[in-house]
């Protein structure tokens, strides 16, 4: 890199000795007046002046001055000055490219520096842009060291956020001593101020309280630009604390919310059954009046009712796994068919008065997956099957493969699930329009569904008609069984 700057910065000068050679030849060819071989000389230093600064001008000045005199001043062919015009001649020549020269010189610095403002103008409205791009605050706080030293073509930036403690970097590597200058910059609530290993850095103040510090190498943004970059960031730093804690915080109240919840639902669902087996318990202990087959009826209603009372009871502690992270999957060799008959036959209660239909695909060749935790889920959409859909009438459970899955389907020939409920089925203790007619039911079940599926690696997704019916398609990855040939 040195060699290369020093190689073009040789070429400049000899190119301005050239043209100064090739200026002065063509002049004397051309047999041109010393008035007007004045001017041609003075706007090459001008020209110099505006492309290659004021050191290069004036040495195409002096060079320019010594061409005059021993080409157009007499007597001519010598570097020697006849009479006082001459020297007025030469003087007036040198004095015009001297203040040429610096005027050049300095509308090059002023329309350099204006298209540095406006280059440092873009930078920054990029930046805020960037910035305004993240919505989370932690991938905000660690991103934000890239995108000041991808914005403004830094070779490493530290960002350091006093109320956390933390350090976040656009590369891996941070010294200790720079933590340390860091910690101590954020401390100072004063002006920027170089760091060690070639670092510039500048507090970061909201108001009169430091949030942080900000350091960056090489240290080639000016005051200004440095000032600017660092209220952005600490802008940036303060916006995402504030939504973290704004999240924490809606985590909270979200987290309240589904506990009253969960209580308010579960203190009635279970309320009601034991109503029900209160007071069948109560009338059958009187006896009085009641005939054989009231005391059936009233024994039946227990039994039902008690059964009720266990899927409430079964379906909390399901959720209560499912939120302790206490799910695990056990992967077992078996036929779908196998899965899906298990599974009617363990909801056979809810699917007496359904035809069921399975249809598997075939070949049904044996597959890598845990029947227990895909038999939950079947229970669940089986028995919402059964409950929304009127007795006789068809459930149909499928199986296949497809793009390294292994699918499922239950569908059924019910009223459908109405179109604005449909996007919030899955969510815990949501029930429907048809749900909350119907009164039973916690609306865990497709929450649980889902938290199941996806433990397992897979996903759910329904699809419904009004007045035709509902289908929940799920699947689970496809794992085939090893073949002997394989082993």
């Amino acid at each position: 890199m040195h060699m290369r700057a020093r190689f073009e910065n040789v070429a400049r000068w000899f190119g301005a000795t050239m043209a100064a050679v090739v200026t002065s030849l063509a002049l004397v060819l051309m047999r041109v007046n010393p008035a007007a071989a004045g001017m041609i000389f003075l706007v090459l230093v001008v020209w110099s002046a505006t492309q290659a600064g004021l050191r290069l001008s004036l040495y195409i000045a002096v060079l320019s001055a010594l061409c005059f005199d021993y080409f157009f001043l007499p007597p001519y062919h010598t570097l020697v000055l006849a009479g006082g015009q001459e020297w007025v001649a030469m003087f007036s020549f040198l004095s015009c490219s001297l203040v040429a020269g610096r005027v050049a010189e300095r509308a090059r610095r002023q329309a350099q520096q204006a298209e540095q403002r406006r280059e440092d103008v873009e930078r920054l409205y990029t930046l805020s842009q960037e910035m305004m791009l993240h919505d989370d605050a932690a991938s905000l706080l660690r991103d934000l060291p890239s995108l000041v030293a991808h914005t403004f073509a830094l070779e490493h930036v530290i960002l350091y956020v006093r109320d956390s403690d933390e350090f976040h970097s656009s590369r891996a590597d941070i010294h200790e001593d720079v933590r340390a200058s860091l910690r101590d910059l954020a401390a100072a609530k004063d002006s920027a101020f170089s760091l060690l290993g070639g670092y510039d850095g500048k507090a970061l103040m909201l108001g009169l309280r430091p949030v942080g510090s900000l350091a960056w190498r090489p240290a080639r943004l000016s005051r200004e630009v440095a000032t600017a970059v660092s209220a952005q960031v600490a802008i940036a730093l303060t916006r995402s604390v504030a939504i973290e804690a704004f999240t924490r915080i809606q985590a909270s109240r979200e987290g309240e919310r589904l506990r009253a919840a969960l209580i308010d639902s579960l203190t009635h669902e279970l309320r009601t059954p034991l109503t029900s087996i209160r007071a069948a318990a109560t009338t059958l202990m009187q006896g009085e009046g009641l005939d054989d087959a009231s005391r059936l009826d009233l024994a039946a209603i227990v039994e039902e009712e008690a059964t009720r009372l266990d899927a409430l009871i079964g379906d909390a502690v399901e959720m209560a796994e499912i939120d302790a992270h206490v799910v695990h999957v056990r992967a077992v060799s078996q036929h779908t068919r196998t899965l899906l008959e298990h599974a009617v036959e363990q909801s056979h209660s809810a699917l007496a008065r359904h035809q069921v239909v399975i249809a598997v695909e075939e070949p049904d060749n044996p597959a890598q997956f845990d029947p227990h935790l895909l038999g939950r889920v079947f229970r669940h959409l089986l028995e919402n099957a059964a409950r929304y859909s009127a007795p006789g009438s068809l459930i149909v459970l499928r199986s296949g493969r497809a793009a390294e899955r292994l699918q499922f389907a239950v569908e059924d020939n019910g009223p459908g699930i109405d179109a604005v409920d449909l996007p919030l089925i899955f969510e815990k203790f949501y029930r429907g329009k048809n749900g909350a007619s119907r009164g039973r039911g916690t609306g865990m079940g497709l929450a649980i569904a889902r938290s199941i599926l996806l433990a397992h690696g897979g996903s759910i997704a329904v699809t419904s008609t009004a007045g035709q019916g509902t289908i929940f398609n799920f699947w689970v990855p496809l794992v085939e069984k090893e073949s002997p040939s394989e082993r």
